[in-house]
C-alpha cells in the first residue's frame, strides 16, 4: 500500500524545516502603540500558540477522561486528537503513525513487500485506488483507479484502523478486497497474493521504426536514471536518434519532485520547469532547465488522464508550457500542492502541505489540473464514468486554486492501447510537420 499521489520534498530538506516557533503566552499590546506596533504584534500573535484554545482542549480532554461511560486510552485519545488538528486543513495534510511514515519513506526506493497499488485513504476510512501500479498483483488483478476500497480479510477498513497497514504483509501470504467500483451494482471481493514489489517505474519499446514510446508509471528515486537509460536505448535502436516519443504518463499519481524535474531538463534545451511557494523560505524554489536536449529536438507527445497527478503533472505543465510537447488526454487530477513529511520523536510523523507549484508560466494547476491539447475519451472498456471525488477539485476540503472553476470538471482515465495509438497518430502529424533539426550536444 503507498500512501501518496503525492509531491514531496526531499527527506534531506525536511528534516531542515521547524515544526513550530516556541510557544510563547500572548501579551496585549501597549495602550500607546503604533499602527506600524499594532501590524507587528499582529504578525506576532499569529505565531503564538493560542492558550484559551488550548484550555478549552484540557478542558474537553479532563471531561473525556473522567466521565465517558468507558475508559478511555490516553494515547488513543491523544493521538484522534491530533489527527483531528490535521482533518480539516486538506486532504493530503495527515498523521501517519510509524509503520506508514516507513511506507511513505520507502515507495521512493521502489521495494515494499504488499500487493503494489497507489491510493489516498478518505474521509469516512475507506480506501481509494488512485492506479494500480505496472506488473504488481494489483494490476494483475484487475484492480482500477477510482475503485474504493471497503474492506480488508472482510474487515471494514475505517477512520480508526490505523495500527497496522492492512494492505502490506508477508510476501506470499493472500489478501481479500472488498471493492465498490462505478458502473457495478453491488460490492465484490478480489483475493490477492502479496508480494515483495520492485517497482519499474520506466519502461520503454519501439512503436514504429524511429517512434519510441516510454511509460513512466511513478518518480522514484531512481526514475530520472532510467528514463534516460531508456531513452538512450531507444535512440540506439534509431541508429543514434528517434524521429519522435510518446511519454505515457497516465494513472502515475506523482513521487519525488526532483526526478520529475530532471525528465523535464532531459527534454528541455531552456526554460523554467517549475517554482513552488508556501509561507515559509523553505517552500519557495525555482527550477530551470540546462542546455541540452536527450531526444535532439524530435516531436514530443505526452499522454496524460485523471490518474495523472502531482509530479506527473509538473513535468507535462513544463512541457507544454515551454511549446516542447502536444498533451494528448484527458483533464489531469489538478493536485498542485507540496506535502513534507515532518518526523517526530516517536517515530510518526505529519505530512504536511507546504506550498503550491506553479509551471513555467506561473498557472497553478491546483484543483484545475492540466488540459489537454487533444481530448480523448475513455472507450467501452474505460472509465467512463468516474465515481465521485476522483479528482482534486471533488475532494471535501480540497486546498482551492488560483484558477479552480465551479462545477465538476473531473477527466476520465484511460486505459489499454487505444489511447497509446491516438497518441502515435499525433506524433506522427507532429514529425511530418517538423522542421530538420541538426543534432545538438545532449546532456550526459
Amino acid at each position: 500500500m503507498r500512501l501518496r499521489p503525492l509531491l514531496s520534498f526531499p527527506l534531506a530538506a525536511v528534516l531542515a524545516l521547524p515544526l513550530a516557533p516556541p510557544v510563547r503566552a500572548q501579551e496585549a499590546p501597549p495602550a500607546n502603540a503604533s499602527a506600524s506596533d499594532d501590524a507587528d504584534a499582529a504578525e506576532s500573535a499569529a505565531s503564538k500558540v493560542p492558550l484559551a484554545e488550548i484550555r478549552r482542549y484540557v478542558d474537553v480532554y479532563n471531561a473525556v477522561k473522567q466521565a465517558y461511560v468507558d475508559p478511555v486510552d490516553d494515547k488513543k485519545l491523544m493521538q484522534s486528537a491530533i489527527k483531528g488538528l490535521l482533518l480539516d486543513l486538506d486532504p493530503h495534510s495527515e498523521y501517519l503513525v510509524k509503520s506508514d511514515a516507513q511506507a511513505f519513506d520507502e515507495e521512493t526506493s521502489g521495494a515494499y513487500d504488499g500487493i503494489g497499488v497507489e491510493v489516498q485513504p478518505q474521509p469516512d476510512g475507506t480506501i481509494k485506488v488512485v492506479s494500480p501500479i505496472d506488473g504488481t498483483p494489483a494490476a494483475r488483478a484487475g484492480l482500477k483507479s477510482g475503485d474504493i476500497i471497503t474492506a480488508v480479510d472482510g474487515k471494514a477498513v475505517t477512520s480508526g484502523s490505523d495500527d497496522d497497514n492492512p494492505l502490506r504483509g508477508k510476501p506470499g501470504s493472500k489478501v481479500t478486497l472488498t471493492l465498490l467500483r462505478a458502473g457495478v451494482a453491488k460490492p465484490f471481493d478480489v483475493t490477492l497474493a502479496r508480494e515483495t514489489i520492485r517497482v519499474a517505474s520506466v519502461r520503454g519499446r519501439m512503436l514504429e521504426p524511429g517512434l519510441g514510446y516510454i511509460r513512466v508509471a511513478a518518480f522514484q528515486a531512481d526514475t530520472a536514471a532510467d528514463f534516460e537509460q531508456t531513452l538512450d536505448r531507444l535512440q540506439a535502436q534509431s541508429g543514434g536518434k528517434l524521429r519522435g516519443l510518446v511519454l505515457d504518463l497516465r494513472s502515475n499519481p506523482g513521487g519525488l519532485l526532483v526526478s520529475a524535474v530532471q525528465i523535464a531538463d532531459d527534454l528541455l534545451d531552456s526554460g523554467k520547469i517549475v517554482s513552488t511557494r508556501g509561507r515559509i523560505a523553505m517552500s519557495d524554489s525555482e527550477f530551470s532547465a540546462t542546455p541540452g536536449d536527450r531526444l535532439h529536438g524530435a516531436p514530443l507527445v505526452v499522454l496524460v488522464d485523471a490518474g495523472s497527478a502531482s509530479a506527473a503533472e509538473v513535468l507535462a505543465g513544463a512541457l507544454s508550457d515551454n511549446h516542447r510537447a502536444r498533451v494528448v488526454g484527458s483533464r489531469t487530477f489538478g493536485k498542485g500542492s507540496v506535502q513534507t513529511l515532518l518526523p517526530l520523536d516517536n517515530g510518526d510523523s505529519v505530512k504536511l502541505t507546504t506550498a503550491r507549484y506553479y509551471t513555467p508560466k506561473g498557472k497553478s494547476i491546483q484543483a484545475r489540473g492540466i488540459e489537454p491539447d487533444v481530448v480523448l475519451h475513455a472507450g467501452k472498456d474505460g472509465a467512463a464514468a468516474l465515481p465521485a471525488g476522483y479528482a482534486e477539485m471533488l475532494l471535501p476540503g480540497h486546498l482551492h486554486g488560483d484558477a479552480e472553476e465551479a462545477g465538476s470538471h473531473a477527466g476520465e482515465v484511460l486505459d489499454g492501447d487505444a489511447p497509446i495509438a491516438a497518441a502515435l497518430g499525433e506524433l506522427k502529424k507532429q514529425v511530418a510537420g517538423a522542421p530538420a533539426v541538426a543534432r545538438p550536444k545532449g546532456k550526459g
